[in-house]
């Protein structure tokens, strides 16, 4: 599918630490959509990633999709019915739960900064995260391959490390 079929308000789905934020930017500096980190939003700055309140976060998301043009990165199914709504084009990124972990822990241990990261927060090794990453994650795999066959939208499923590195080559996009 050629990215332009995406439209002009993308959604990228997929597990924490799948590169969802850089292809996020990617596809933003590409195209001139604005890029929405839901991660940035849910989160206060200057923290630990500590959580905004739940009306704080609907009320920034809210304003983020009734924009016209943006790609969004983040899956916070508080949002998701609305957002999709929104949606000209979904992507899905599908790796596996050992990649995901293999980029997390590579992400907090080896990189100073990163597309997505929290505004004055610090990336450091969680266990709450490991978990996420291990256990929650491959619950909620099949949940969005199922939303993602159900979607009438121009859509992508890359679902490995090399499909969205073919990805990046096919699109014409830079890191």
């Amino acid at each position: 599918m050629n990215l332009l079929d995406l439209g002009d308000r993308i959604c990228i789905l997929g597990p924490s630490n799948s590169g969802k934020s850089t292809l996020a930017d990617a596809i933003a500096r590409k195209r001139g959509l604005e890029p929405i980190h839901l991660d940035l939003l849910f989160h206060l700055p200057n923290t630990d990633w500590e959580q905004r309140p739940k009306d704080e976060f609907i009320a920034l998301h809210d304003a983020a999709i009734a924009g016209e043009r943006w790609v969004m990165d983040g899956n916070y199914s508080i949002g998701m019915p609305q957002r999709l709504q929104r949606a000209t084009g979904l992507i899905l990124l599908d790796i596996s739960t050992p990649a995901s972990l293999l980029r997390y822990f590579r992400r907090t241990l080896l990189e100073k900064e990163r597309r997505g990261g929290l505004p004055g927060g610090r990336d450091s090794v969680k266990w709450d995260m490991i978990h996420h990453i291990a256990v929650t994650t491959p619950k909620n795999r099949e949940r969005y391959r199922i939303m993602f066959e159900q979607l009438d939208l121009p859509k992508v499923r890359l679902s490995s490390l090399w499909a969205i590195k073919q990805c990046f080559a096919d699109w014409d996009l830079v890191r």
